[in-house]
């Protein structure tokens, strides 16, 4: 019911404030349920621009949440989200590479394309760099996934200084983050980034919750650690290049939602990913909304406002390990 609410408050409210009545009357004259007169404008805002947005940032907030959840299980690490391990660097790297020097070759799927095959390429570079190393914990992972997105930060500030300066304010934006981009064209791709991670995690919930009690009590109860570790980590990779390719890079959303849904569904994953979802739609609806308020009509980008959350929280998480 949340969810639902703030996703009216989001297709309300923005640069232009919409009244709910007109956007409910929208809604039913777009699906024929009403033949009340509504201005074409009001409805082509409403159905055309800021209902995909919604829909996006639902996918995108909750994928991005489940992946937090996942990573941080597998790893047995409180801080790991896409950042850590190179997935988003790589991602935005791709994407990059396209509006600073090669250009939209492809049309609006060149964007996409380029920011997947970044994410993936930084994916498939962790887990070489991890095989290498004797042994296949999860530090290793970490280790490499660092190295990987340090590498991948650097490769973008080059393009970025090396490419087209008239590009470099939209790579800025496109590197925090925005639901610009979002059209009802692009929006199978970040559905299917979501069904791929969701379906994922609720088939293994069994697996996962085994790492809950140590890798060798989850090798005992039949649960192969390396091979379950390293297949979460390519479907985390390919969900968050599908999430990067479409909205930017948005940040700490994959960190701080698991940390909030444990106090509501607990440890075990049944729950918690479903309450992962909610809690990473939610918070993506809100940080959107008021990214296009404060500044409005000038646009702010997404990553700024969870970032400045995410910042916080940390500070709020260490200071209470420390304390406890």
């Amino acid at each position: 019911m949340l969810v639902i609410t703030l996703a009216l408050l989001s297709i309300a409210y923005g640069s232009t404030v919409i009244p709910l009545s007109d956007v409910l009357n929208a809604f039913a004259h777009a699906a024929g349920l009403s033949h009340l007169n509504t201005t074409i404008p009001i409805e082509r805002i409403v159905v055309d621009l800021r209902l995909p947005r919604v829909i996006l940032a639902i996918c995108v907030g909750a994928g991005l949440g489940i992946v937090g959840a996942m990573l941080q299980t597998v790893t047995r690490n409180d801080l790991a989200d896409p950042f850590l391990f190179g997935l988003s660097s790589g991602a935005a790297a791709g994407a990059v590479s396209v509006i600073s020097i090669f250009g939209d070759r492809f049309g609006i799927w060149t964007l996409p394309i380029a920011a997947f095959i970044g994410g993936m390429l930084a994916a498939v570079i962790v887990l070489l760099l991890a095989r290498r190393v004797q042994g296949q914990g999860p530090e290793r992972m970490i280790l490499a996934g660092l190295a990987v997105s340090f590498l991948f930060a650097a490769l973008t500030n080059y393009m970025v200084f090396s490419g087209d300066q008239r590009a470099a304010h939209s790579v800025l934006f496109w590197t925090l983050g925005g639901l610009g981009l979002a059209r009802w064209e692009n929006l199978p791709l970040a559905l299917l980034g979501l069904a791929a991670i969701l379906i994922h995690a609720l088939y293994n919930h069994r697996n996962l919750d085994a790492f809950l009690a140590g890798e060798n009590t989850a090798e005992s109860l039949g649960v192969r650690v390396n091979r379950t570790r390293n297949t979460v980590f390519i479907v985390c990779a390919f969900s968050t290049a599908i999430f990067v390719s479409v909205a930017g890079v948005i940040g700490f959303v994959g960190l701080m939602i698991p940390h909030i849904a444990r106090r509501f569904a607990g440890q075990l994953h049944a729950g918690l990913i479903l309450t992962c979802a909610l809690l990473g739609a939610m918070l993506i609806l809100l940080s959107d909304l008021a990214a296009r308020i404060l500044l409005a009509p000038q646009e702010l980008p997404i990553g700024i406002v969870t970032s400045s959350v995410g910042a916080f929280f940390v500070v709020t998480l260490l200071l209470r390990k420390r304390s406890g």
